[in-house]
């Protein structure tokens, strides 16, 4: 569930779960994680904002070992059905599967929204109010502002089918191969009016016509090749270890893309402890480059803060706030245990978090770290299923336009 969403509940959600577990569960002893059992966590979406309204649905989070313990890195799934009073319904289903003996790994995305979105505008430096195509003419936008308005909104359907398999070649390394299909279509621009002089039209409209796309559909479709190396000793809430990924995807025209590109996908993750006697305590590192290295992608599957498998990227900021051809980003966490519960000192944990974004934006000519936007924040953590390491998270962050946001979810970011 990417966050952005004030959520109304949250706090008094917490305070009943503390309640309970406090009263209950801190009896418990950690059970060991059963080969073949699945574990599964439910939660209640209940929140509001401006643009979406109320909004309200589910969250699941389950795991699973295909193999022993031994031998089997814990498997993750992660599941949000949710809607709003403003008619936006949002589905998915984010996998991470290890089968037996961590032979294979599978790594899924699927997503069904009906949705909008901010038309904000592309890179991270100053926005501009005025675009030249490429005839020399010039395109006149809407006045850009920072909040979210309604009439910034873009309404859109989104059909995302993401699937990559990789093989283990030795222990924590992989490689394989992954298709991605992201299907935009019924797109509305709301702040578009080609009938004034000169004629208003949103961000999104302006980058479809100068770069030759249906402002109201197009589709990306194309194969990936896939390296991986993984260490972390536990896929939902890692202690220690590292993680890379480094994804290639080709989308040609004769797979059904608008237009042909390429883009290259590199992700860095590095967990270090800071103290010997609780391995809770750790300092967590996340950076990734999402690269456009040839061709022209459609607006909205430019690299985008937020747009990640899980959706984690750019605590502070609404989801699409930053767009570009090219995007960096880079988080660091500091993680903590809270010992309120001498019996279970590991069920309240907090952290402090900051981040930076990048974008480029070559129709302004904004390249890529010219404009660096922070953001930072902190946040809670109840661990309620300690076999697995699952917490439920409740931050707030804020970023460089002094405006916060709270986040609430399942797992931790990354």
């Amino acid at each position: 569930m990417k966050p952005f969403i004030k959520t109304l509940l949250i706090v008094s959600l917490i305070n009943i779960a503390c309640t309970s577990f406090s009263q209950d569960s801190t009896k418990q002893k950690v059970k060991t994680l059963e080969q073949g059992k699945f574990y599964f966590m439910p939660l209640p979406v209940l929140g509001y904002n401006p643009v979406m309204g109320f909004l309200y649905g589910a969250a699941g989070s389950g795991n699973f070992l295909a193999g022993s313990k031994e031998d089997t890195r814990l498997s993750a799934l992660f599941t949000t059905v949710t809607y709003s009073t403003n008619k936006q319904l949002h589905i998915s289903l984010k996998s991470n599967v290890y089968t037996n003996k961590d032979q294979w790994m599978l790594i899924g995305d699927w997503r069904y929204f009906l949705s909008s979105q901010p038309t904000y505008g592309l890179g991270t430096g100053p926005q501009s109010n005025i675009l030249l195509n490429e005839r020399g003419q010039n395109l006149y936008l809407g006045d850009y502002q920072d909040g979210v308005e309604s009439k910034e909104l873009m309404l859109y359907d989104l059909i995302r089918l993401y699937e990559t398999a990789l093989y283990q070649l030795k222990r924590g390394i992989y490689l394989g191969l992954g298709y991605h299909y992201d299907r935009y279509s019924n797109i509305i621009d709301q702040i578009t009016n080609l009938d004034t002089i000169p004629p208003i039209i949103s961000k999104h409209y302006a980058y479809s016509k100068i770069h030759n796309y249906n402002p109201e559909k197009y589709t990306i479709s194309g194969p990936s090749l896939n390296f991986m190396f993984d260490t972390r000793d536990n896929i939902n809430n890692p202690y220690t270890g590292s993680y890379a990924l480094l994804q290639l995807r080709y989308n040609p025209t004769w797979l059904g893309s608008d237009s042909f590109s390429t883009t290259l996908w590199l992700e860095y993750r590095k967990y270090f402890r800071v103290s010997k006697k609780v391995e809770r305590n750790l300092i967590a590192i996340w950076s990734f480059f999402n690269l456009t290295v040839a061709g022209q992608l459609p607006y909205m599957g430019l690299p985008s803060l937020g747009w990640d498998q899980m959706g984690r990227s750019g605590r502070a900021y609404p989801q699409g706030r930053f767009r570009g051809e090219q995007l960096f980003y880079f988080e660091s966490e500091y993680r903590f245990r809270i010992p309120l519960f001498s019996k279970n000192p590991d069920f309240v944990g907090g952290v402090i978090f900051a981040n930076v974004t990048s974008a480029s934006a070559t129709d302004l000519n904004v390249k890529l770290f010219d404009y660096l936007k922070p953001g930072l924040g902190l946040g809670l953590r109840f661990m309620f299923q300690q076999a697995t390491r699952t917490n439920v998270t409740f931050d707030y962050g804020i970023g460089a336009d002094l405006k916060g946001a709270f986040f609430f979810n399942l797992k931790e970011y990354f």
